[in-house]
């Protein structure tokens, strides 16, 4: 039996493969999936894995955190967070120090906001294991002066 949001999230899928001009079999070869699980999932009668939906994003050329949220796995204010340090993460015209501060100062302003997430903690616990270097803005300034 489909819930609302696996039906949400395969008529999606379809009006993303149909945007994208492929055919269901072609997205199948692309993602790495069977054709018929494909299948499935647009009609709302299976319930893929992240790691599935990550996959038909990938072909798709679209936000893997678009397809969690549709369904089910994030809600929308997660995938804004990860989409934001997606992003910052990415830039190449910007250093990892310089990255790590200003997530660090991303975080901040949503702690103050009361906007933490379990991906923050996570990342906190991330950088607390790198060790000094990267425990606050303090730290990089007096590494650029």
């Amino acid at each position: 039996m489909a819930s609302l949001n696996v039906g949400n999230l395969g008529e999606y899928l379809r009006e993303q493969r149909r945007n994208a001009q492929l055919s269901l079999r072609q997205l199948a070869d692309a993602a790495g999936v069977s054709n018929p699980y494909l299948s499935q999932i647009e009609r709302g009668l299976r319930k893929p894995s992240a790691e599935v939906l990550q996959q038909v994003a990938k072909a798709l050329r679209i936000s893997a955190e678009t397809l969690y949220v549709r369904a089910g796995i994030l809600d929308e204010q997660e995938r804004d967070e990860l989409e934001t340090r997606a992003v910052i993460l990415a830039d190449p015209s910007i250093n990892e120090r310089q990255k790590q501060v200003l997530l660090q100062i991303y975080e901040s302003f949503r702690k103050e906001n009361g906007l933490e997430t379990a991906a923050a903690a996570v990342a906190h616990e991330d950088t607390a294991a790198d060790g000094p270097r990267t425990a606050g803005t303090g730290d990089a300034e007096q590494k650029t002066n």
